[in-house]
């Protein structure tokens, strides 16, 4: 069993804030009509123990969740779907001794056109805490029963391969773009440019066959995740955090065309020099033509949390905005809406615990009033917090530390979700 502790101890009383007016330093006090004009719970279907949940709208507008919970000895990596109103029963995709589990490299769950779901997890492949292979596996009936798993990759190497991307594409088949280690030797010299993580790609097409295992950035950051989307002229976006030899790690965006990848750009260039890896991956989403990039960088030791908008299917993009400098925790999630603004979700230390904040990022004027989803105040993580637009609204979830008891005196974890309206979906 693979397992990466991640909790401190201490007690925690959730907070749910909806509406509530708060003020931070160096942010000001948030506006008395709030950004969400209602916070629906959902109660969502997971053991004592569930963590790490992902989230995606399926192609009929209800939501699909995944997420990993205790098994025995070992771990399980479920599935439910959403209409809006609750939760259906949870479906059991694997379960296994010897899963990754961890709390930045989780798995990920998205539907195709014809209804199949498609899941990813990620399997131990040797004894080192990072030796990992990535699984997907398939079903036809709603999670019910599950297709026997195909590793994606073919590097079949003990090194590290996940923080995985799950896209679907045009014509009823999937895109998955991961890191892959198959050239990354941490004890080997860092100053040469082959050593370090990959972005590779492949595609499914709708019969499951796949397609190339394409190389599209030969040296990026070692553990931040990945996202991608895709334009409306089909074509697939990916963003991640690169890696030069002088250990700056911006944003950076690669684009699949008619003529094949381009070559990586950044998306804004930050200058963030940091040695190790920050586990903090960027976001995208695209609607219309329009495209929104969301990133957390520290460049010149000032945490930011960052986005930038192109109008032109992200073949551009402006100037980044600065949505919070009060030295947020980053963790970031991003929806494009239809009126050119964004949704974006990030998480920072406050005075009351840890807060999961969402604010509408328009183009010209930034964010002008965030808000409090949730906080934990008891300085244990909420981990990566995920939100998705589907039936009734936007669906977010992430990880909840819970009190100590019998069964986890250290306190434990579930997870959390909510269905909530805002004034930009009306």
């Amino acid at each position: 069993m693979q397992f990466r502790a991640m909790f401190k101890n201490g007690p925690i009383v959730s907070l749910l804030i909806g509406v509530a007016v708060l003020a931070f330093p160096a942010q000001g006090a948030f506006a008395a009509e709030g950004l969400l004009t209602s916070v629906k719970e959902l109660r969502a279907p997971v053991a004592q123990g569930g963590r790490e949940p992902s989230l995606s709208t399926m192609y009929d507008g209800r939501v699909l969740m995944s997420w990993t919970e205790p098994k025995g000895s070992g771990f399980a990596v479920k599935v439910a779907i959403s209409d809006g109103s609750g939760w259906s029963a949870a479906q059991t995709i694997v379960e296994a001794d010897d899963l990754f589990v961890n709390w930045a490299d989780f798995p990920s769950a998205i539907a195709l056109e014809d209804g199949s779901l498609v899941v990813h997890w990620l399997r131990a492949n040797g004894d080192d805490d990072y030796f990992y292979d990535i699984n997907i596996a398939f079903s036809q009936d709603e999670g019910v029963t599950w297709s026997t798993p195909i590793i994606p990759h073919d590097d079949r190497s003990q090194r590290q391969h996940g923080f995985a991307t799950l896209l679907p594409n045009e014509g009823g088949g999937f895109s998955v773009i991961w890191l892959d280690g198959q050239s990354y030797d941490t004890y080997a010299s860092q100053d040469v440019a082959d050593n370090a993580m990959q972005l590779r790609m492949r595609k499914f097409s709708a019969d499951s066959s796949m397609g190339e295992d394409l190389l599209l950035d030969a040296r990026t950051c070692t553990c931040c995740q990945t996202s991608a989307a895709v334009t409306g002229d089909n074509e697939l976006l990916v963003v991640y955090r690169d890696r030069s030899l002088e250990e700056i790690r911006d944003i950076s965006i690669v684009r699949e065309t008619s003529q094949g990848w381009s070559t990586p750009q950044p998306v804004s260039v930050d200058g963030w020099n940091i040695e190790g890896c920050p586990v903090n991956g960027p976001a995208i989403d695209t609607v219309d033509g329009n495209a929104a990039v969301a990133w957390f960088t520290a460049a010149n030791d000032f945490p930011k949390v960052k986005v930038a908008f192109s109008s032109d299917d992200g073949i551009t993009f402006a100037k980044a905005l600065e949505i919070d400098t009060s030295a947020p925790s980053g963790r970031v999630d991003v929806i494009q809406l239809k009126d050119g603004s964004a949704l974006v979700t990030w998480v920072k230390q406050t005075a009351q615990g840890e807060a999961i904040l969402i604010c509408a990022v328009k183009p010209q004027e930034g964010c002008v009033r965030p808000e409090v989803v949730a906080i934990s105040p008891s300085g244990r993580t909420v981990g990566f917090p995920r939100m998705t637009l589907g039936n009734g609204g936007v669906f977010i979830a992430w990880t909840e530390p819970t009190n100590p008891s019998v069964t986890q005196p250290r306190g434990g974890t579930t997870i959390r979700t909510v269905l909530a309206r805002t004034e930009e979906l009306k």
